[in-house]
């Protein structure tokens, strides 16, 4: 079964956001601004729903080559990630240390990604910039000491992330990684949203991450260390989720760093982050100009 597909994208100096359908995409934003100015409003809302009864036999308003895609949510409160979340990448760090009782946890802003399509950005400060292919849940009903058991329940959407990295700068300090996780448009999140129906999207699908058509990262959402429903449980312990809150849910083993010796992406690689059910997300790679 096809999921719907709600994508934020710009035509120009316009942002909106619609339905990607065969042959484009239905502009909603433009039938919606008024009620719905982004794709964060019509998750608060509940109203993806509303919006496909809308589209609802109707002609794509714009190609898809005419649009350009923008991450799904332009403006989260939050952008949660979690490192260290599939079997294999405990070990690869090498410390003799068993997998922790709870997860990693890190912070994003929203402009350190950018959408599909659109290429990674390697800065100059660095030429270590590393790919991670991860699931993105995003909040669609708040809440603060979720139970596990209720915590499926508070998920609006689906989409993809790729996590990139500027590798050594995330050991700059002893204890955190912000800065090498921060780096403007270094990681991309899209192509879409995927509206979340039932346990099944999520259960044991498998991402892979593809760079120029090799394999480098492959496993399956069955394996996480900590679930879905652990992850939102343990973030609304000691913080608040609002809905269009995103959080980025780890990545498998098979990251570049982890080869011998790394291997970096460079300028003209393409990366793809794929995952059962929401799609493929594609990035080049371009140097910061």
């Amino acid at each position: 079964m096809d999921h719907p597909r709600f994508a934020s994208f710009s035509i120009g100096p316009r942002k909106g956001y619609g339905l990607i359908v065969a042959g484009g995409v239905i502009d909603l934003s433009a039938r919606f601004a008024g009620r719905f100015p982004t794709l964060k409003e019509v998750v608060e809302a509940g109203a993806f729903g509303e919006l496909l009864a809308t589209a609802a036999g109707q002609k794509p308003d714009h190609a898809l080559d005419e649009i350009t895609y923008e991450i799904p949510i332009p403006a989260p409160e939050k952008i949660i990630c979690v490192g260290v979340n599939f079997p294999d990448r405990n070990a690869e760090y090498k410390d003799g240390q068993a997998a922790p009782a709870n997860p990693s946890l890190f912070i994003r802003f929203p402009r350190s990604f950018t959408g599909h399509d659109r290429p990674l950005i390697r800065p100059p400060e660095s030429p270590q910039l590393d790919y991670e292919g991860e699931i993105v849940i995003v909040i669609g009903k708040g809440g603060r000491r979720i139970a596990e058991a209720d915590a499926l329940s508070h998920i609006a959407a689906l989409s993809l992330c790729n996590e990139g990295t500027i590798r050594d700068w995330v050991r700059h300090a002893k204890f955190n990684v912000t800065q090498g996780k921060n780096f403007d448009r270094s990681g991309s999140i899209g192509p879409w949203l995927v509206p979340y129906a039932d346990e099944s999207q999520l259960a044991d699908i498998r991402l892979e991450t593809r760079v120029n058509g090799d394999v480098r990262q492959s496993d399956r959402t069955g394996r996480m260390t900590f679930s879905f429903r652990k992850i939102i449980a343990y973030i609304s312990t000691f913080t608040t989720l609002v809905p269009g809150d995103v959080i980025v849910t780890g990545t498998p083993t098979g990251a570049g760093a982890r080869f011998d010796p790394p291997i970096w992406l460079k300028p003209g690689d393409v990366v793809e982050v794929e995952a059962e059910g929401i799609g493929t997300l594609r990035n080049t790679i371009a140097d910061e100009v």
